[in-house]
């Protein structure tokens, strides 16, 4: 079967009495394309119940409706929608019963509409979607259909969806093996013997069956494809696979999928190998929102995000903490990127009262099996993640759920790796060990800064991870005993946090390899050192690689004795990616492009001038409350620090043609060479020196005032994401001036409209909204007009 589109023409309510008067005829609301984040267009008050963890925005419960036609030639066909993700839980109905449910937000489910409830005329589907019961997710979830929902229909001989799997089993530069493996399905009333047609980078194959009525039968045909063009990260190759059933050269189905041909193979000698070739895994965790726009899954949002993680030097993502849309897994295919698939962040213990722990014990293989189907076509996917930061992970139950998860999706998919992410903290205080170790390892207790319960002070407590502390923990007895099995249970060992034990590890387990699921930002220059000498060491997942919406705080710099993790409104995101929320890089994301090696020229970040020997708030996922701006009106003949990022050996910082020394730079010091210097307007440049030789430059100019609104717009085949920014008469960026921007859209759809700051009220839903940093963003949907005003420069108008 191959899906159709059922994302336009919805009704959405949150009024139960006006969604029963509306399918009775009354007042009709305008309709809706899916995807549809209901939460994000919720007014956010400081008694939210979730609080910080999902920005201050509430639950609620919502109704969704769509009426369709079922055509004549419909009639004894397989016919299901397929719902990508409606959170937190879902009741399908159609013409008034109950078709599907579901209890989990974040995977993929079907309703089957092959009854006799579908009728020949006008049919009614209304989805229930429930997220009133909060707190549940730590992190801000989205409500409603926030993914998008597609229409199944196959006759009586069909190939079920997702019931085609193309593996490749064997390639080099000659000849690529691929097994392509096809179910084909019966609800005819005889038994009948059809023709299983396979066309793959020119080649084809064919293979009869005979199926029997109410059941299923797989047919498997192998294919060489001379000169494969082979899936990597810098060539992601795809091939067109078309499946066809045919009778008598009638074709009664036909599936088509895009695949990338690519072998896999692990071991504890030579890594992580992709087509023979090592590759370590540059990692970002993520989140599933797009900012702005929520938890809305747009296929443009998701290649845009992609594509920028890829741009700053990342070649792997990590799904925190969830499977991941089919929509990213697509863009991860078509630009190359690897994925580690996630499936909760809660087995069997709460970490919040209506978290997935309520249904996760029975709920878990259903979960994996769409998760691995999902996933089994897309070649960007490499290791799959059975939990994060578990808290029973150590215990005999959660070493045996840990197993049986394992072993489920190697039946599922022996093409793959797991690897569980473990937090070393949560592992001991769930077995009773942290209060000696703490004791054994802190000469007095320290304030933490978190405030309140539940994972709020866990993550305050995590600074305790951090510097030396943290890494005597990491290699303390007592925890190396209590991962010993959970260890054992997995392919790969996930640590989170726990640099300390990644080469330890090699010595306890030679026969595994490691790989950082979830490390500090600041980490990575010490962190990426080891992973380049040490082949069990696969790489490193930074958290995070995007800010995200919800655990908001995390990385906030609070100037006013505000604790981070404390639950500060209007605080909404976690400001914490070294890409903002808008997709703009941070200084952090330069100097990890540097540790990573691919970037020879240095970075210049300068940390706030008007903040000069303020003390912040600080937690370990912080570097350092600084940007790439010389630009500090007011502040002229104050001091400024200034870091340069550079690889090289040295690096010379020049003001306005004046050297103010030169200080060294490379791994050796952290890629990180600081000067301190009076501000002075005008130009600051840095170069780095190798050997006594030049081998890169940065420079930073002082902007005046303001005196447009720049637009970048980036076209997506759907949406256009236009980011405006403040710049002077020269059409440089003033990141220190603060104007208010309102939009008029003509034609078209504003689906969202905002800027990166973590902490304001204004919401993404409106036509206001102030910069940040000199900066603010539109999408829009379809085609239009735009025009663009703020106080003080002239309008800007945009067709889109």
């Amino acid at each position: 079967m191959i899906p159709q589109s059922f994302n336009d023409n919805w009704q959405f309510f949150k009024d139960p009495a006006a969604a029963r008067a509306a399918a009775m005829g009354g007042p009709q609301p305008p309709c809706i394309t899916l995807p549809h984040d209901a939460m994000v267009h919720e007014p956010r008050t400081p008694d939210t119940p979730s609080g910080a963890q999902t920005g201050f925005y509430p639950g609620g419960q919502y109704i969704y409706q769509k009426r369709f036609f079922a055509p004549a030639d419909w009639k004894g066909c397989t016919v299901a929608l397929e719902f990508e993700g409606v959170y937190q839980t879902a009741q399908v109905y159609l013409n008034g019963t109950l078709a599907a449910s579901s209890v989990n937000g974040y995977t993929n489910f079907y309703a089957d509409l092959s009854t006799d409830l579908l009728y020949g005329a006008e049919n009614r589907i209304k989805v229930l979607a429930d997220n009133s019961a909060v707190p549940n997710s730590r992190w801000y979830s989205g409500s409603g259909l926030y993914r998008g929902v597609r229409l199944w229909v196959g006759g009586p001989i069909h190939l079920p969806a997702e019931g085609v799997q193309v593996t490749t089993l064997s390639a080099d530069g000659d000849y690529a093996l691929v097994e392509v493996a096809a179910a084909v399905k019966s609800s005819a009333v005889t038994p009948r013997t059809v023709q299983v047609c396979v066309s793959l980078g020119g080649e084809t194959g064919r293979a009869p069956v005979t199926v029997f009525p109410g059941q299923f039968e797989t047919v498997r045909q192998t294919l060489a494809i001379p000169a494969p063009k082979l899936w990597d990260c810098d060539h992601p190759n795809l091939y067109d696979c078309t499946v066809t059933v045919e009778d008598g050269g009638q074709v009664l189905d036909r599936a088509a999928l895009r695949v990338g041909l690519r072998t896999l193979t692990l071991d504890a000698r030579r890594g992580l190998r992709l087509n023979g070739k090592a590759v370590k895994l540059r990692g970002a965790c993520i989140h599933h929102d797009n900012g702005i726009l929520g938890a809305a899954t747009w296929p443009d949002a998701e290649r845009r995000r992609c594509r920028q993680l890829k741009e700053a030097g990342f070649n792997a993502l990590r799904s925190a903490h969830h499977p991941m849309s089919r929509e990213m897994l697509e863009a991860c295919d078509e630009l190359g990127m690897l994925v580690m698939d996630e499936v909760s962040d809660v087995w069997t213990v709460h970490k919040n009262p209506h978290d997935a722990a309520s249904h996760f014990a029975q709920s878990w293989p259903e979960i994996l099996d769409r998760m691995a189907a999902k996933d089994y076509n897309h070649p960007c996917v490499v290791l799959y993640s059975i939990g994060n930061e578990i808290t029973e992970v150590a215990s005999p139950r959660g070493c045996q759920l840990g197993r049986a998860m394992t072993e489920h999706l190697h039946r599922l998919d022996p093409t793959r790796y797991t690897t569980n992410g473990i937090n070393g903290l949560m592992a001991a205080s769930f077995g009773g060990q942290i209060v000696p170790m703490m004791k054994e390892l802190l000469s007095a207790p320290g304030k933490t800064g978190a405030d309140g319960a539940g994972s709020n002070a866990f993550n305050g407590m995590m600074g305790l991870m951090a510097g030396e502390t943290g890494d005597r923990f990491a290699a303390h007895p007592t925890l190396t005993a209590l991962l010993d099995e959970p260890s054992h249970t997995v392919d790969v060992i996930g640590l989170n946090y726990l640099t300390g034990r990644h080469l330890l590890e090699q010595e306890l387990h030679p026969n595994k390899t490691v790989v950082g699921t979830e490390t500090f930002p600041a980490d990575i220059a010490r962190l990426w050192g080891l992973v380049k000498r040490h082949p069990h060491l696969l790489g490193d997942f930074t958290w995070a690689g995007y800010d995200y919406l919800g655990e908001a705080g995390c990385g906030i710099f609070h100037y006013d004795g505000a604790a981070n993790f404390s639950s500060v409104y209007p605080e909404r995101t976690a400001s914490i990616g070294d890409l903002d929320l808008l997709g703009g890089r941070r200084p952090i994301s330069y100097l990890r492009e540097i540790v990573f090696g691919l970037r020879k020229a240095p970075y210049i970040a300068v940390e706030r001038v008007d903040r000069y020997g303020q003390t912040p708030s600080r937690t370990p996922w912080m570097l350092k409350d600084n940007l790439a701006s010389w630009t500090w009106p007011g502040f002229e003949g104050q001091p400024a620090n200034v870091d340069v990022y550079s690889d090289a050996d040295e690096v010379e910082l020049l003001v306005n043609g004046r050297s103010a020394g030169r200080q060294p730079a490379g791994e050796e010091h952290g890629f990180t060479a600081s000067f301190s210097i009076p501000y002075e307007p005008g130009e600051l440049t840095a170069i780095s020196y190798t050997d006594g030789q030049e081998t890169g430059r940065h420079t930073l100019h002082t902007a005046g005032a303001s005196a447009a609104l720049t637009p970048e717009v980036e076209r997506g085949g759907e949406l256009t994401f236009v980011t405006l920014r403040l710049t002077d008469r020269e059409g440089l960026p003033n990141l220190s001036d603060t104007r208010t921007v309102t939009v008029e859209v003509q034609d078209g759809t504003l689906l969202g409209f905002g800027s990166a700051n973590p902490c304001s009220e204004d919401p993404y839903d409106g036509t206001v909204c102030p910069t940040y940093q000199g900066t603010v963003m539109a999408v829009f949907r379809g085609s239009g007009h735009a025009r663009f005003t703020a106080e003080g420069l002239p309008p800007l108008e945009l067709d889109f």
